[in-house]
């Protein structure tokens, strides 16, 4: 009792997801835009070549007809057929199928653009909805997985607009036009056997259809769970190396396929079950109908004729009902695909523009936190109340433990996230006041790890302005010492890095965020342990080059090594989400608090080192 109260619950939410999609999907045959009149008269255009073909379709088994009783000496139906004979009927018969292909094909040619720009308009939609998610979203999302949702979710609209519209209308269409034609040209029962024959049919394929629905979804399942994990595991190969993991990782990897071939083989088999079902009802109507028409042609009230048309309008009933199936399984599996990508595209985006959110107005860069209270998880705060102020053009380091918060400000100003409590302001405007784009391109951000595109030097230095010329960039990249180092290099600027900067080491990937930073010329900067992952050589030149790049802006630096944020202006000393001390360096070792303890703390630990 309850699986069956689940399985009629979970018909019943697909069916309500089909709806629900089919309503997004509407809008993009028929758009409201007056500008976009162009897509509803290909619509329109579309569809009259379709009836068109249809009837053709349903004319063209009378002329086959004529031909068999012009062949057989069976008299003509009419003064044109008779006129036209056994030969030109025949041509006539080819000519007509000839039509048929021929408007089905215009009706695609037309009705391509329309689905390739639906493609392209959803496609662009979901691409730029992802990169509106908030980072707490995308820290917990499976990249793998959400990537072959929108594949498969993309895909499945172009197939959606075509099939809904140009076979499930067109093939009632059609079976209504045949259905008149058995009833009135020949009798009563060839209507009946035919309208039984569809009922039962169509009965089966939908609820063996439905059936299969879930299976299919368990292996979609399962294989964006296997996509997911092979991605991760080369995302990670280093780590896989470093660890002697290939085997794990390979085991793991052959465990989710092992689950997809399992739900994968039930789709199979109840396919195949789909299939023969589909072939006997079929046969069985055509039969039927067969026998009604022999014996017609044994009476003598029908012709041989007749016979043969009664079959071709059978064998033209089949074929779409055929059709049906697949469509039907395939459209039920578009909807099921698209249903996961729209309840992507339902995601709200955490952090937004206020309906009246004003450009930031950047006059000096003074940044200032009051009272500042945030957590990602509101069971676990991790700012306190947290009061900081970064006069403009001033360098201030925050320091602290590792898990004191120091990073989290960073993702606070950039507004990653927006504050629990408190307020951020810049110039004295609040960041939650002002366009996230126009907040984004007032910040220069320099990562501890900088993770670079799989693209050119050139390409990856260009990001930090788009409209940047060759000079610019030649000139950022002198400014952050690297200049040489790539002119070196066989292909020099136009140098590939690999994926995430595989192929550059720690200090030449943080050179180039230096200068992509640079690029963007930044009137606040934000350095987050931007030195921290370097050795101490690599880290004195990539930190004298970060003091170049600080001066007349206002930085905030985060760091975790005391002797890189000695020279700062002020220091701010972070601990349990809680501003603990602040001062320069020398009155902070002068206090002998806890920032003292730490500095001691660091340089024994270098002297034991050296």
């Amino acid at each position: 009792m309850v699986t069956e109260v689940t399985d009629a619950r979970l018909n019943q939410d697909l069916r309500r997801d089909g709806w629900r999609v089919v309503k997004r999907v509407i809008p993009y045959l028929w758009p409201d835009d007056p500008e976009k009149f162009w897509v509803k008269r290909r619509v329109v255009l579309a569809l009259g070549f379709l009836i068109i073909s249809k009837l053709v379709a349903v004319y063209t088994p009378f002329l086959y007809k004529g031909a068999v009783d012009a062949l057989s000496g069976e008299t003509a139906d009419s003064a044109l057929m008779l006129a036209m004979g056994a030969v030109g009927l025949t041509v006539a018969y080819g000519m007509a199928r000839a039509m048929n292909v021929g408007f089905q094909q215009l009706r695609d040619v037309v009705f391509a653009l329309v689905g390739q720009r639906a493609l392209r308009m959803l496609a662009l939609e979901t691409f730029t909805h992802i990169h509106r998610l908030s980072m707490r979203y995308h820290i917990t999302r499976k990249t793998g997985g959400l990537s072959r949702i929108i594949e498969r979710g993309v895909k499945g609209v172009e197939f959606l607009l075509r099939f809904l519209l140009f076979s499930i209308g067109p093939l009632i269409l059609e079976l209504l036009m045949i259905a008149v034609i058995l009833a009135f040209v020949f009798n009563i029962w060839y209507l009946v056997a035919v309208l039984v024959t569809i009922a039962i049919y169509t009965w089966f394929t939908f609820a063996v259809t439905e059936w299969r629905v879930k299976q299919r979804k368990e292996m979609n399942d399962q294989d964006t769970d296997a996509n997911q994990k092979a991605i991760d595991s080369l995302l990670n190969f280093e780590t896989v190396k470093y660890f002697g993991a290939e085997a794990r990782e390979a085991r793991r990897y052959d465990g989710a396929m092992e689950k997809y071939v399992a739900a994968a083989l039930k789709t199979s088999y109840s396919l195949a079950f789909l299939n023969f079902g589909q072939s006997l009802i079929i046969t069985s109507g055509l039969v039927v109908v067969m026998v009604l028409a022999a014996m017609g042609v044994q009476s003598g009230e029908l012709t041989v004729g007749d016979f043969v048309m009664v079959n071709a309008y059978m064998i033209q009933i089949t074929m779409p009902l055929n059709f049906l199936g697949t469509v039907y399984r395939e459209i039920r599996q578009a909807l099921v695909d698209m249903s996961e990508m729209f309840d992507l595209l339902g995601q709200p985006a955490e952090v937004q523009d206020k309906p009246d959110a004003s450009e930031i107005k950047v006059t000096g860069g003074h940044v200032r936190l009051d009272g500042v209270e945030f957590g990602y998880d509101a069971a676990r705060p991790i700012l306190k109340g947290v009061s900081l102020d970064v006069p403009a053009g001033q360098n201030v380091a925050i320091v602290g433990p590792s898990g004191s918060g120091k990073s989290t400000i960073g993702r606070l100003l950039f507004r990653f996230y927006d504050v629990g409590a408190g307020s951020l302001t810049i110039d004295g405007q609040d960041v939650r006041d002002v366009t996230q784009d126009s907040l984004h391109s007032v910040i220069g951000v320099v990562p501890q790890d900088t993770v670079l595109f799989n693209d050119t030097i050139r390409y990856n230095i260009a990001y930090g302005r788009e409209d940047a010329t060759f000079a610019e960039i030649e000139a950022a990249a002198k400014a952050a010492k690297i200049h040489d180092f790539i002119l070196d290099l066989p292909e020099g600027y136009d140098t590939a890095v690999g994926e995430r900067g595989l192929k550059l080491s720690g200090g030449e990937k943080q050179r180039v965020g230096i200068a992509r930073t640079l690029l963007k010329n930044p009137p606040i900067l934000l350095l987050d342990e931007a030195t921290s992952a370097l050795d101490t050589e690599t880290e004195a030149d990539i930190q004298a080059s970060l003091e170049e790049m600080a001066e007349g802006r206002t930085t905030i630096t985060i760091a975790h090594r005391l002797s890189t944020v000695a020279d700062a202006d002020r220091i701010v000393v972070l601990e349990h989400g809680v501003v603990v001390e602040e001062g320069t360096h020398g009155e902070l070792l002068e206090r002998d608090g806890r920032y003292a303890s730490l500095w001691h703390r660091q340089q024994a630990e270098d002297a034991e080192a050296a």
